[in-house]
Protein backbone atom coordinates (compact mmCIF):
# COMPACT_ATOMS: atom_id res chain seq x y z
CA UNK A 1 0.00 0.00 0.00
CA UNK A 2 1.05 3.65 -1.18
CA UNK A 3 0.81 6.58 1.60
CA UNK A 4 -2.91 7.74 -0.16
CA UNK A 5 -4.09 4.37 -0.78
CA UNK A 6 -7.68 4.52 -0.08
CA UNK A 7 -8.29 7.98 0.44
CA UNK A 8 -11.26 9.51 -1.08
CA UNK A 9 -11.47 12.59 -3.21
CA UNK A 10 -13.10 14.45 -6.00
CA UNK A 11 -12.21 15.97 -9.47
CA UNK A 12 -13.35 19.14 -11.72
CA UNK A 13 -15.87 18.15 -14.14
CA UNK A 14 -13.27 20.40 -17.12
CA UNK A 15 -11.41 16.48 -17.45
CA UNK A 16 -11.72 13.30 -18.97
CA UNK A 17 -12.26 10.75 -16.28
CA UNK A 18 -12.94 7.14 -17.74
CA UNK A 19 -16.32 5.66 -17.14
CA UNK A 20 -17.90 8.84 -17.00
CA UNK A 21 -19.68 11.65 -18.78
CA UNK A 22 -17.01 15.21 -18.56
CA UNK A 23 -19.96 18.16 -19.44
CA UNK A 24 -17.17 20.90 -18.78
CA UNK A 25 -20.27 22.73 -17.40
CA UNK A 26 -22.02 23.12 -20.41
CA UNK A 27 -25.39 21.78 -22.25
CA UNK A 28 -23.15 21.98 -25.29
CA UNK A 29 -21.80 18.30 -24.53
CA UNK A 30 -24.30 15.47 -24.98
CA UNK A 31 -23.99 12.10 -22.81
CA UNK A 32 -22.98 9.84 -25.44
CA UNK A 33 -19.54 10.37 -25.19
CA UNK A 34 -17.40 7.84 -25.83
CA UNK A 35 -16.05 8.02 -22.26
CA UNK A 36 -13.15 6.06 -22.48
CA UNK A 37 -10.11 8.27 -21.42
CA UNK A 38 -8.10 9.38 -18.33
CA UNK A 39 -6.94 12.93 -18.07
CA UNK A 40 -2.86 11.98 -16.94
CA UNK A 41 -3.56 12.87 -13.25
CA UNK A 42 -6.52 10.73 -13.44
CA UNK A 43 -4.55 8.12 -14.43
CA UNK A 44 -2.16 9.07 -11.37
CA UNK A 45 -4.96 9.33 -8.91
CA UNK A 46 -6.15 5.18 -10.28
CA UNK A 47 -2.63 3.96 -9.89
CA UNK A 48 -1.99 5.66 -6.45
CA UNK A 49 -5.11 3.81 -5.24
CA UNK A 50 -7.09 6.77 -4.54
CA UNK A 51 -11.05 6.55 -4.67
CA UNK A 52 -12.45 8.83 -6.91
CA UNK A 53 -16.22 9.29 -6.20
CA UNK A 54 -17.50 12.18 -7.75
CA UNK A 55 -16.97 14.95 -10.23
CA UNK A 56 -16.97 19.17 -9.29
CA UNK A 57 -18.87 21.83 -10.77
CA UNK A 58 -17.81 24.03 -13.39
CA UNK A 59 -18.52 27.41 -15.09
CA UNK A 60 -19.24 26.64 -18.39
CA UNK A 61 -15.85 25.57 -19.88
CA UNK A 62 -14.41 27.39 -16.84
CA UNK A 63 -14.56 30.49 -18.37
CA UNK A 64 -15.08 33.18 -15.43
CA UNK A 65 -14.36 33.25 -11.16
CA UNK A 66 -17.40 32.06 -10.23
CA UNK A 67 -19.12 28.62 -10.35
CA UNK A 68 -22.61 28.55 -11.95
CA UNK A 69 -23.55 27.20 -15.47
CA UNK A 70 -27.15 26.58 -17.69
CA UNK A 71 -26.12 22.92 -16.99
CA UNK A 72 -25.79 22.77 -13.38
CA UNK A 73 -26.79 26.06 -11.53
CA UNK A 74 -25.13 27.65 -8.78
CA UNK A 75 -22.62 26.25 -6.36
CA UNK A 76 -22.71 28.05 -3.12
CA UNK A 77 -20.07 29.11 -0.50
CA UNK A 78 -19.62 26.71 2.62
CA UNK A 79 -19.51 29.25 4.95
CA UNK A 80 -22.44 30.87 4.11
CA UNK A 81 -24.82 29.74 1.35
CA UNK A 82 -26.09 32.81 0.51
CA UNK A 83 -22.03 33.75 -1.24
CA UNK A 84 -20.53 32.63 -4.08
CA UNK A 85 -18.04 29.73 -3.43
CA UNK A 86 -15.95 31.33 -6.53
CA UNK A 87 -14.61 29.37 -9.50
CA UNK A 88 -14.47 27.85 -11.72
CA UNK A 89 -12.85 25.07 -9.74
CA UNK A 90 -15.59 25.75 -6.97
CA UNK A 91 -17.14 22.81 -7.06
CA UNK A 92 -13.57 21.16 -5.69
CA UNK A 93 -13.02 23.71 -3.25
CA UNK A 94 -16.85 23.54 -1.73
CA UNK A 95 -16.62 20.07 -1.92
CA UNK A 96 -12.93 19.95 0.16
CA UNK A 97 -14.20 22.80 2.77
CA UNK A 98 -17.15 20.59 3.71
CA UNK A 99 -15.11 16.97 3.68
CA UNK A 100 -16.73 15.53 0.60
CA UNK A 101 -13.48 13.75 0.51
CA UNK A 102 -10.01 14.48 1.93
CA UNK A 103 -9.06 16.84 -1.24
CA UNK A 104 -9.55 17.75 -4.84
CA UNK A 105 -7.94 18.35 -7.92
CA UNK A 106 -8.69 21.38 -10.04
CA UNK A 107 -7.75 23.33 -12.91
CA UNK A 108 -6.24 27.07 -12.98
CA UNK A 109 -6.11 29.48 -15.71
CA UNK A 110 -6.37 32.90 -14.13
CA UNK A 111 -7.06 32.01 -10.49
CA UNK A 112 -9.35 28.47 -10.57
CA UNK A 113 -7.87 26.84 -7.32
CA UNK A 114 -6.95 29.86 -5.96
CA UNK A 115 -10.38 31.87 -6.24
CA UNK A 116 -12.35 29.53 -5.01
CA UNK A 117 -9.60 28.07 -1.97
CA UNK A 118 -9.31 31.71 -0.87
CA UNK A 119 -13.36 32.50 -1.09
CA UNK A 120 -13.82 28.89 1.11
CA UNK A 121 -11.56 28.75 2.97
CA UNK A 122 -9.03 25.84 1.66
CA UNK A 123 -6.26 25.81 1.06
CA UNK A 124 -4.59 25.13 -3.12
CA UNK A 125 -1.74 25.21 -5.25
CA UNK A 126 -1.49 26.93 -9.21
CA UNK A 127 1.73 24.71 -9.74
CA UNK A 128 4.45 25.50 -12.23
CA UNK A 129 2.99 25.32 -15.69
CA UNK A 130 4.06 21.77 -16.85
CA UNK A 131 4.84 20.30 -13.71
CA UNK A 132 1.40 17.87 -13.75
CA UNK A 133 1.12 16.83 -17.33
CA UNK A 134 -2.37 17.98 -19.20
CA UNK A 135 -4.17 16.04 -21.72
CA UNK A 136 -5.98 16.76 -23.82
CA UNK A 137 -4.17 19.92 -24.20
CA UNK A 138 -6.47 22.75 -22.82
CA UNK A 139 -7.87 25.40 -25.32
CA UNK A 140 -6.54 28.24 -23.24
CA UNK A 141 -2.95 27.00 -23.80
CA UNK A 142 -0.12 27.20 -21.53
CA UNK A 143 -2.30 30.15 -19.24
CA UNK A 144 -4.03 26.62 -17.88
CA UNK A 145 -2.18 24.39 -15.12
CA UNK A 146 -3.51 21.47 -12.80
CA UNK A 147 -3.12 21.92 -9.03
CA UNK A 148 -4.59 19.92 -5.83
CA UNK A 149 -6.14 21.47 -3.41
CA UNK A 150 -6.77 20.37 0.41
CA UNK A 151 -7.23 21.76 3.77
CA UNK A 152 -3.56 22.07 4.38
CA UNK A 153 -0.32 22.73 2.32
CA UNK A 154 0.88 19.45 3.92
CA UNK A 155 -2.22 17.82 1.90
CA UNK A 156 -1.49 19.74 -1.41
CA UNK A 157 2.06 18.96 -1.41
CA UNK A 158 1.29 14.87 -1.28
CA UNK A 159 -1.48 15.43 -3.59
CA UNK A 160 1.34 16.95 -5.88
CA UNK A 161 3.40 14.28 -5.34
CA UNK A 162 1.35 11.78 -6.79
CA UNK A 163 -0.11 13.89 -9.58
CA UNK A 164 2.82 15.74 -11.04
CA UNK A 165 4.46 12.51 -12.48
CA UNK A 166 5.07 11.86 -16.07
CA UNK A 167 3.24 11.01 -18.81
CA UNK A 168 3.46 10.94 -22.55
CA UNK A 169 0.88 12.49 -24.23
CA UNK A 170 2.14 16.07 -22.54
CA UNK A 171 4.81 16.92 -25.09
CA UNK A 172 5.39 19.98 -22.58
CA UNK A 173 5.60 18.79 -19.33
CA UNK A 174 8.43 19.35 -17.41
CA UNK A 175 10.43 16.55 -16.06
CA UNK A 176 9.69 14.26 -12.71
CA UNK A 177 10.56 16.86 -9.76
CA UNK A 178 13.45 14.80 -7.93
CA UNK A 179 12.28 13.02 -4.41
CA UNK A 180 9.27 13.94 -2.91
CA UNK A 181 7.54 17.84 -1.99
CA UNK A 182 7.58 16.95 1.03
CA UNK A 183 11.11 16.91 1.89
CA UNK A 184 11.86 19.94 3.42
CA UNK A 185 8.53 21.12 3.70
CA UNK A 186 9.07 22.28 7.38
CA UNK A 187 12.10 23.54 7.58
CA UNK A 188 11.18 26.92 8.37
CA UNK A 189 11.32 30.40 6.60
CA UNK A 190 14.46 31.67 9.03
CA UNK A 191 16.43 34.00 6.72
CA UNK A 192 14.25 33.61 3.85
CA UNK A 193 14.25 36.46 1.93
CA UNK A 194 10.52 37.49 1.30
CA UNK A 195 9.02 40.30 -0.93
CA UNK A 196 5.67 41.45 -0.09
CA UNK A 197 2.97 43.92 -2.53
CA UNK A 198 -0.46 44.28 -0.87
CA UNK A 199 -1.46 45.59 -4.03
CA UNK A 200 0.35 44.60 -7.53
CA UNK A 201 0.02 48.58 -8.05
CA UNK A 202 -2.73 47.16 -9.89
CA UNK A 203 -5.67 46.35 -7.10
CA UNK A 204 -7.15 47.60 -4.49
CA UNK A 205 -8.34 45.67 -1.39
CA UNK A 206 -11.21 45.34 1.11
CA UNK A 207 -9.74 46.82 4.38
CA UNK A 208 -10.65 43.42 6.19
CA UNK A 209 -8.62 41.68 3.84
CA UNK A 210 -5.80 44.31 3.76
CA UNK A 211 -5.36 44.01 7.58
CA UNK A 212 -5.58 40.23 7.47
CA UNK A 213 -2.88 40.28 4.93
CA UNK A 214 -0.70 42.06 6.74
CA UNK A 215 -1.17 40.21 9.73
CA UNK A 216 -0.01 37.31 7.68
CA UNK A 217 2.72 38.91 6.78
CA UNK A 218 4.02 39.87 10.12
CA UNK A 219 3.45 36.33 11.08
CA UNK A 220 6.29 35.04 8.94
CA UNK A 221 8.48 37.69 10.28
CA UNK A 222 8.09 36.25 13.86
CA UNK A 223 8.84 33.11 12.33
CA UNK A 224 12.43 34.80 11.48
CA UNK A 225 11.77 35.84 7.66
CA UNK A 226 13.01 39.18 6.07
CA UNK A 227 9.77 40.08 4.62
CA UNK A 228 9.97 43.42 2.78
CA UNK A 229 7.47 45.43 1.79
CA UNK A 230 8.13 46.48 -1.97
CA UNK A 231 6.35 49.53 -4.52
CA UNK A 232 5.92 46.46 -7.10
CA UNK A 233 4.28 48.25 -9.85
CA UNK A 234 3.91 46.06 -12.54
CA UNK A 235 1.68 46.84 -15.99
CA UNK A 236 -1.59 45.47 -15.59
CA UNK A 237 -1.78 42.70 -18.38
CA UNK A 238 -5.23 42.28 -18.17
CA UNK A 239 -5.68 43.21 -22.07
CA UNK A 240 -3.24 40.66 -22.91
CA UNK A 241 -4.92 38.25 -20.83
CA UNK A 242 -8.36 38.95 -22.43
CA UNK A 243 -6.67 38.05 -25.86
CA UNK A 244 -5.15 34.53 -25.03
CA UNK A 245 -8.05 33.70 -23.28
CA UNK A 246 -11.07 34.33 -25.32
CA UNK A 247 -9.41 33.74 -28.25
CA UNK A 248 -8.98 30.00 -26.70
CA UNK A 249 -12.73 30.29 -25.67
CA UNK A 250 -14.05 31.09 -29.12
CA UNK A 251 -11.92 27.86 -30.27
CA UNK A 252 -13.90 25.67 -27.81
CA UNK A 253 -17.42 27.14 -28.88
CA UNK A 254 -17.17 27.52 -32.51
CA UNK A 255 -15.75 23.43 -32.36
CA UNK A 256 -19.29 22.68 -31.26
CA UNK A 257 -20.81 24.09 -34.98
CA UNK A 258 -23.33 26.67 -36.19
CA UNK A 259 -25.66 27.67 -33.37
CA UNK A 260 -23.22 26.69 -30.34
CA UNK A 261 -23.44 30.21 -29.30
CA UNK A 262 -26.81 30.87 -29.04
CA UNK A 263 -26.74 28.05 -26.40
CA UNK A 264 -24.09 28.95 -24.13
CA UNK A 265 -23.89 31.45 -20.96
CA UNK A 266 -24.85 35.14 -22.00
CA UNK A 267 -21.56 36.60 -20.31
CA UNK A 268 -19.03 33.92 -22.09
CA UNK A 269 -20.37 35.21 -25.42
CA UNK A 270 -20.67 38.82 -25.27
CA UNK A 271 -16.64 38.48 -23.54
CA UNK A 272 -16.30 36.08 -26.88
CA UNK A 273 -17.69 38.42 -29.20
CA UNK A 274 -15.59 41.86 -27.67
CA UNK A 275 -12.40 40.18 -27.07
CA UNK A 276 -12.24 36.66 -28.74
CA UNK A 277 -13.49 37.88 -32.58
CA UNK A 278 -12.06 40.98 -32.47
CA UNK A 279 -8.65 39.73 -31.97
CA UNK A 280 -5.92 39.22 -34.78
CA UNK A 281 -3.04 37.48 -34.87
CA UNK A 282 -0.61 40.83 -34.61
CA UNK A 283 -3.12 41.32 -31.35
CA UNK A 284 -2.09 37.96 -30.36
CA UNK A 285 1.80 37.85 -30.76
CA UNK A 286 1.07 41.33 -29.32
CA UNK A 287 -0.75 39.61 -26.06
CA UNK A 288 2.32 37.34 -25.87
CA UNK A 289 4.96 39.79 -26.04
CA UNK A 290 3.40 41.37 -22.96
CA UNK A 291 3.50 38.03 -21.27
CA UNK A 292 7.05 37.37 -22.00
CA UNK A 293 7.60 41.60 -20.40
CA UNK A 294 5.56 40.20 -16.95
CA UNK A 295 7.56 37.37 -16.87
CA UNK A 296 11.42 38.92 -17.24
CA UNK A 297 9.99 41.69 -14.44
CA UNK A 298 9.07 38.64 -12.04
CA UNK A 299 12.28 36.55 -12.61
CA UNK A 300 14.04 39.43 -11.88
CA UNK A 301 12.33 39.67 -8.88
CA UNK A 302 12.65 36.14 -7.68
CA UNK A 303 16.86 36.68 -8.14
CA UNK A 304 16.21 38.68 -4.86
CA UNK A 305 13.65 37.64 -2.71
CA UNK A 306 12.36 33.17 -2.51
CA UNK A 307 9.04 34.18 -2.53
CA UNK A 308 5.87 37.21 -3.14
CA UNK A 309 3.12 37.35 -0.66
CA UNK A 310 -0.27 39.41 -1.64
CA UNK A 311 -3.76 38.95 -1.28
CA UNK A 312 -5.24 36.18 -2.94
CA UNK A 313 -8.23 38.35 -3.36
CA UNK A 314 -9.27 41.79 -2.94
CA UNK A 315 -12.67 41.11 -1.77
CA UNK A 316 -14.37 38.11 0.82
CA UNK A 317 -17.15 36.37 -1.38
CA UNK A 318 -19.73 38.20 -2.86
CA UNK A 319 -23.38 37.03 -3.03
CA UNK A 320 -23.77 34.04 -5.24
CA UNK A 321 -25.30 33.82 -8.44
CA UNK A 322 -24.02 36.73 -10.22
CA UNK A 323 -20.53 37.56 -11.69
CA UNK A 324 -19.27 40.33 -9.66
CA UNK A 325 -20.10 42.47 -6.52
CA UNK A 326 -22.64 44.82 -6.47
CA UNK A 327 -21.98 47.91 -7.41
CA UNK A 328 -18.83 46.69 -9.15
CA UNK A 329 -17.58 48.34 -12.18
CA UNK A 330 -17.19 45.65 -14.38
CA UNK A 331 -19.07 42.57 -14.77
CA UNK A 332 -16.33 40.69 -16.32
CA UNK A 333 -14.16 38.32 -13.25
CA UNK A 334 -11.07 39.77 -14.23
CA UNK A 335 -11.95 43.02 -12.78
CA UNK A 336 -12.14 41.35 -9.32
CA UNK A 337 -8.99 39.02 -9.33
CA UNK A 338 -6.19 41.42 -9.91
CA UNK A 339 -3.79 38.86 -8.09
CA UNK A 340 -4.20 35.53 -9.70
CA UNK A 341 -3.95 35.59 -13.25
CA UNK A 342 -0.80 37.86 -13.71
CA UNK A 343 0.91 34.78 -12.53
CA UNK A 344 -1.00 32.30 -15.55
CA UNK A 345 0.32 34.32 -17.64
CA UNK A 346 3.95 34.11 -16.06
CA UNK A 347 3.71 30.37 -15.15
CA UNK A 348 4.69 30.94 -11.48
CA UNK A 349 3.37 28.45 -8.60
CA UNK A 350 1.04 30.55 -6.71
CA UNK A 351 -0.43 29.13 -3.27
CA UNK A 352 -3.26 29.86 -1.12
CA UNK A 353 -3.78 29.80 2.08
CA UNK A 354 -6.08 30.53 4.70
CA UNK A 355 -5.19 33.22 6.79
CA UNK A 356 -8.31 34.71 8.35
CA UNK A 357 -11.94 35.53 8.19
CA UNK A 358 -14.29 39.07 7.86
CA UNK A 359 -16.66 39.86 10.32
CA UNK A 360 -19.46 38.13 8.75
CA UNK A 361 -17.40 35.14 9.04
CA UNK A 362 -15.84 34.92 5.47
CA UNK A 363 -12.10 33.31 4.36
CA UNK A 364 -9.93 35.34 3.60
CA UNK A 365 -6.56 33.95 1.32
CA UNK A 366 -2.94 34.97 1.57
CA UNK A 367 -0.94 34.07 -1.70
CA UNK A 368 2.33 32.61 -1.97
CA UNK A 369 4.35 32.80 -4.97
CA UNK A 370 7.42 31.63 -6.36
CA UNK A 371 10.00 31.63 -9.08
CA UNK A 372 9.16 29.31 -12.10
CA UNK A 373 9.97 25.87 -11.16
CA UNK A 374 10.13 26.23 -7.33
CA UNK A 375 7.09 25.04 -5.85
CA UNK A 376 8.86 23.84 -3.42
CA UNK A 377 9.58 27.35 -2.22
CA UNK A 378 6.12 28.63 -2.39
CA UNK A 379 4.58 25.14 -0.15
CA UNK A 380 7.48 25.91 2.31
CA UNK A 381 6.39 29.51 2.89
CA UNK A 382 2.45 28.38 3.05
CA UNK A 383 3.44 25.83 5.66
CA UNK A 384 5.55 28.00 7.92
CA UNK A 385 2.26 30.07 8.10
CA UNK A 386 0.03 27.12 8.69
CA UNK A 387 2.63 26.20 11.66
CA UNK A 388 1.63 28.91 13.25
CA UNK A 389 -1.72 29.47 13.18
CA UNK A 390 -4.99 27.59 12.97
CA UNK A 391 -6.50 29.34 10.06
CA UNK A 392 -6.59 26.36 8.54
CA UNK A 393 -8.20 24.32 10.43
CA UNK A 394 -11.52 26.05 10.76
CA UNK A 395 -14.37 24.26 9.41
CA UNK A 396 -17.67 25.30 7.52
CA UNK A 397 -20.56 25.43 10.83
CA UNK A 398 -22.36 22.54 9.33
CA UNK A 399 -19.43 19.86 9.22
CA UNK A 400 -18.67 21.05 12.74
Amino acid sequence: MGPVDGVPLTVKDMVPTRGWPTYRGSNLVDDTGPWDVDAPFVARLRESGQVIFGKNTTPEFGWKGVTDSLRHGVTRNPWDPGRTSGGSSGGAAAATALGMGTWSVGTDGGGSVRIPGAFSGVVALKPTYGQVPIYPASPYGTLSHIGPMARSVTDCALLLDVIARPDPRDWSAMPTHPGSYLDGLDSGVSGTRIAFSPDLGIGRNDAEVEAAVRAAVDVLREQGAQVDEIDLRIADPVGAFHTLWFTGAAKVIDAYGPGARERIDPGLRSAIEEFGDRATAADYLDAVAVRADLGRVMGELHTTYAALLTPTMPIAAFPAGQPAPDGWPSPLWTSWTPYTYPFNMTQQPALTVPCGFTRDGLPIGLQVVAARHDDAAALRVGRAFEQATTWHTQHPPRTR
